[in-house]
């Protein structure tokens, strides 16, 4: 029976949450990246090796990447984009040099993930991540102060942001503000409000359907390298699956994946399945997906989000939430067994529990809450393998 492999995402030596507790935790490898690296540079195999030998003491694998980043001038085509596409390229040499397998990123504009709250307090007093859209739309227009921002919200909409705004004291609306403007997962700085403008106007003529021209030609760069190089490529889901900030996302609906997915029609052409980003929508058909485009899943994300009518949503329990996740472990293992190949898995965004309450992780990635969330789907994968 072909299980999914275990893995938890590492941000390398600094990351609190240590290889030794990835081990402790049932994980047999951890999905990685080099941070200090900015998109558009090229990974050296020494760097590779260095970071693949860290682990390998330890005990443990390395054979998916999360992320190799995509510059923002790839994005937009222009400025260096043809330099760090070749960049691009080697750097996936260089990792298929070292044994890397599969190489995760994601397409979305600037931002890599939005969030208003990173500790939401749930009932039992466990921390989540939460969006709020009214909180949002406050800071998109009254805080971040993006030209034009009311027009892409409803009046009353934006009336009621305004009087949410008018109920915060000023350490509610700086906390707001800091929450929006985090950095990428594996950093510890923000944006300025300054460079969020200063590159959202530089997308201001690029809209989805502009974005998805520049996203396929980049894929018909690098998937013939990355045939090449026995590598395949997963590409990350909109978080959250709708725009924000006036940006265009082409990643959020089946829809988009399958215009992706047929656009360069090779196996190395593939998705990185987060059921948390998909399942923001109810729209989207995640068993029928996992049916209809299992060739092309190269990677799995495994959480869950609860959302209401309202637009709002925050992390949920793994096994709680929009998603039904009993419905989508079934439809995996039964894709892996139809193909006769496992699938690395990683649970995804934990909550803060009992005293990682008290220590300074990246938001989603303490260790408790990704250690209880992956035991229960552990659990809810081995149930599952032995009914069918």
């Amino acid at each position: 029976m072909r299980l999914m492999e275990k893995t938890m995402r590492w941000f390398g030596p600094q990351d609190p949450v240590s290889l030794e507790y990835i081990r402790q935790a049932g994980c047999t490898g951890v999905v990685t990246a080099l941070h200090s690296l900015a998109p558009g540079e090229v990974w050296p195999i020494t760097e590779i090796n260095k970071r693949k030998e860290l682990i390998h003491a330890a005990g443990l694998t390395w054979t998916v990447v999360e992320s190799l980043p995509v510059s923002e001038d790839i994005k937009r085509k222009s400025g260096n984009y043809l330099l760090h596409i070749d960049h691009y390229k080697e750097s996936l040499r260089n990792l298929g040099a070292c044994g890397i397998k599969v190489i995760t990123y994601n397409f979305m504009p600037v931002l890599d993930w939005v969030r208003t709250d990173i500790a939401w307090r749930l009932p039992d007093g466990a921390i989540a991540l939460r969006f709020k859209r009214l909180a949002f739309i406050a800071f998109d227009i009254f805080l971040l102060q993006r030209p034009m921002a009311d027009k892409d919200y409803a009046a009353e909409d934006v009336k009621s942001a305004m009087g949410l705004l008018d109920e915060m004291d000023e350490a509610s609306r700086n906390l707001l503000f800091d929450n929006c403007m985090l950095g990428l997962p594996g950093t510890s700085g923000r944006f300025t409000r300054a460079a969020i403008l200063e590159a959202l106007d530089t997308y201001q003529d690029i809209d989805a359907d502009k974005l998805r021209e520049h996203l396929i030609y980049f894929l018909r760069e690098i998937v013939p390298v990355a045939v090449a190089e026995g590598l395949v490529m997963a590409i990350h889901p909109d978080d959250p699956p709708f725009p924000v900030l006036g940006l265009p996302r082409i990643v959020s609906t089946e829809s988009d994946i399958v215009r992706v997915l047929a656009a360069v029609p090779s196996v190395a052409n593939g998705l990185c399945f987060c059921t948390g980003s998909l399942g923001v929508r109810p729209d989207n058909d995640l068993t029928g997906m996992i049916t209809r485009y299992g060739d092309r899943i190269h990677f799995i994300h495994l959480r869950n989000t609860l959302s209401d009518a309202g637009g709002n949503f925050h992390e949920s329990y793994h096994l709680e939430g929009n998603t039904d996740m009993a419905a989508v472990v079934r439809s995996l293992l039964q894709l892996m067994q139809h193909e006769d190949r496992s699938i690395p898995m990683r649970p995804d965004h934990g909550h803060q529990l009992l005293d990682d309450q008290y220590r300074q992780t990246y938001p989603g990635y303490s260790a408790i809450g990704r250690l209880k969330g992956l035991a229960e789907l552990r659990g809810l994968e081995l149930g599952i393998s032995k009914s069918i």
